[in-house]
């Protein structure tokens, strides 16, 4: 590789030659990597969680040292003069390296005293920074009172404190809703026209493709090391939109899996998306008479799923072992009516209503701190409504809170499973807490260790798992006692594309039988599994409707085929001018 393809620079800010880093007995956690960072330019470290990003940025710090290989950063060897490296980057770690019981005025204050910058030179540093952030209103808040995005905002200000030629960013965007992450990359891209080089990693696969270059890890390895272009083009005349199909959508997808040439496939509104194998037609017969395939633009993530060998069909032994839920399909599994909270004088969620059906899937959408996870919280009975109700499969929230709980089955990305318990532990405490007994909660153990293949792991203390593993423990941990109602908080954030998929196709086939969905998710492409979407915004409920809906509501002549994404910051910057006015 030239120093040339690594973006705008002419000389590597970077090289890293055949580095290999072990902890314990583990797998390397990377495995003979090699690559550069180019100055002027956005660098992408791309992978999921666990594949080896953070160790490679905790090595171009000096804070680690390779087992074998070299790596130089702005001409220091890492292992002669980390002193030297560590006064001239900007870093900012994935773990939030922030004080929270500071405000962020005293943060600045204490990171400048860190880096040694000049008392004489503060005002207007500290005064560029707030202005470049938008945090100039904010300098007397706590950090830890500040939203997702704001947190990050502060982060990237105290790591420019003194403007670094390499900028090192972990994990910038992850659980930050798409306004602030836009804003993020508007920020990182005006350095870039100072020279200054970035290095963004992400397990979010659609950043991959803004960045000038990418260095793709997984499981430690480098699989790929060029320009995004480069590796959509891998897939580029074999993705497909399927529309016009007879039939519910989520059983077509699950029929096209099984077909001969398709190697993946996602919902996307009313239609479906499809990646085809090489030299492959997909077979789309089982999508109805009327269905029509027509070429798509390729992403990043259809190239990586390519690459890692194709998605894990459309089979979920999890629901063939559903028996299906029982219920009136007139009559509401999950329901919000005027539900609002407040904390003081501060009113979090406010008169939120909406009705959720059997076997449908509803999601709750929102920036930071806009009152989806407080509506959340209150529909799955963690937080007492101050007014209004909520009810589960008829029992309200309130009067019958135990009840209703029994009802449902709760997975978020954290804190739902018990990290010093093992496996089977966990799976044994969490069929007591939905009261099965006997044989048949040991039969619904053994299914779970089964069907998600808990086998050489079930000694394992949860903490200690892959997060792969980890999500799908407490998948099984929600649906152990075959819930009518499903309540997934951020469920698949930071997992590699392969675990994701086989999350949905487990939840799409649950909700055909009859299992009603409650999800959050900041993935805007998640979005589209859902029948319909409450967009959250300054605690109010600001659009209700499908996925197809909410895009046609902000598409215009200059847009006239909106994403997701495009839907979510047009309709917050509609209500924003609306409250204006």
């Amino acid at each position: 590789m030239t120093a040339a393809e690594t973006g705008r620079g002419d000389k590597p800010l970077v090289r890293i030659d055949g580095v290999t880093k072990r902890f314990g007995d583990a797998p390397a956690a990377l495995d003979a990597v090699s690559g550069m960072i180019g100055g002027g330019a956005i660098t992408g470290l791309v992978g999921p969680d666990g594949a080896g990003k953070t160790t490679l940025i905790r090595l171009m710090t000096g804070l680690m040292l390779p087992d074998t290989g070299t790596m130089e950063v702005l001409g220091f060897d890492t292992r002669k003069n980390p002193a030297g490296i560590q006064a001239a980057i900007g870093y900012m770690p994935q773990r939030f390296g922030l004080y929270e019981d500071l405000s962020v005025q005293e943060n600045l204050d204490l990171y400048a005293d860190l880096r040694g910058l000049p008392k004489s030179e503060r005002a207007s540093a500290f005064d560029e920074l707030l202005t470049f952030t938008d945090l100039k209103r904010f300098t007397g808040r706590l950090a830890g009172k500040l939203s997702g995005g704001m947190k990050q905002k502060l982060g990237l200000a105290c790591a420019l404190l003194k403007k670094p030629r390499l900028l090192l960013l972990d994990e910038p965007g992850v659980g930050v809703d798409p306004i602030s992450r836009r804003d993020l990359w508007k920020m990182v891209e005006n350095l870039t026209k100072e020279g200054i080089g970035v290095l963004w990693s992400t397990a979010y696969l659609d950043e991959a493709e803004a960045c000038d270059h990418v260095l793709l890890l997984n499981q430690g390895k480098l699989l790929f090391s060029g320009k995004p272009d480069d590796m959509t083009g891998r897939v580029s005349d074999r993705v497909f939109r399927v529309s016009g199909m007879t039939g519910r959508r989520r059983q077509v997808l699950a029929g096209l899996l099984q077909a001969d040439g398709v190697i993946d496939g996602v919902i996307q509104g009313e239609a479906i998306r499809l990646v085809a194998a090489k030299d492959k037609k997909p077979d789309i017969g089982s999508a109805g008479d009327g269905a029509t395939l027509a070429p798509a633009p390729p992403r990043f993530e259809d190239a990586f799923i390519d690459m890692l060998g194709g998605g894990p069909g459309g089979r979920s032994r999890l629901a063939e072992a559903q028996e299906p839920t029982k219920g009136d399909d007139d009559r509401p599994v999950i329901e919000a009516k005027g539900l609002t909270k407040r904390f003081g004088d501060f009113t979090a969620a406010d008169n939120i209503s909406f009705d959720i059906r059997r076997g449908e899937i509803f999601g709750l959408l929102g920036p930071n701190g806009a009152g989806k996870s407080t509506t959340f919280k209150m529909l799955c009975g963690l937080l007492k409504p101050t007014g209004g109700e909520g009810r589960v499969a008829g029992f309200d929230l309130r009067r019958d809170a135990a009840e209703a709980r029994n009802q449902l089955g709760y997975m978020a990305q954290k804190f739902s499973l018990y990290g010093d318990l093992t496996v089977m532990q966990n799976l044994e405490f969490f069929s007591g807490v939905y009261g099965l007994r006997g044989k048949h909660r040991r039969e619904r153990i053994d299914l779970m260790a089964s069907i998600f293949d808990f086998g050489r792991h079930v000694s394992q203390p949860a903490k200690d798992l892959p997060l792969g593993l980890k999500q799908r423990l407490a998948l099984a941990c929600a649906v152990m006692h075959e819930p009518r109602a499903l309540f997934l908080d951020e469920p698949t954030s930071g997992v590699d594309p392969i675990t994701r998929r086989e999350f949905w196709t487990h939840i799409n086939a649950l909700v055909e039988k009859g299992v009603t969905v409650l999800v959050t998710t900041h993935f805007m492409d998640e979005a589209e599994y859902c029948d319909r979407i409450s967009l959250i915004y300054r605690g109010r409920s600001i659009a209700l409707g499908s996925p197809d809906e909410l895009k046609a509501r902000v598409a215009t002549k200059e847009l006239p085929d909106p994403t997701m994404e495009d839907a979510f910051i047009a309709l917050v910057q509609q209500s924003e001018a609306e409250d204006a006015a």
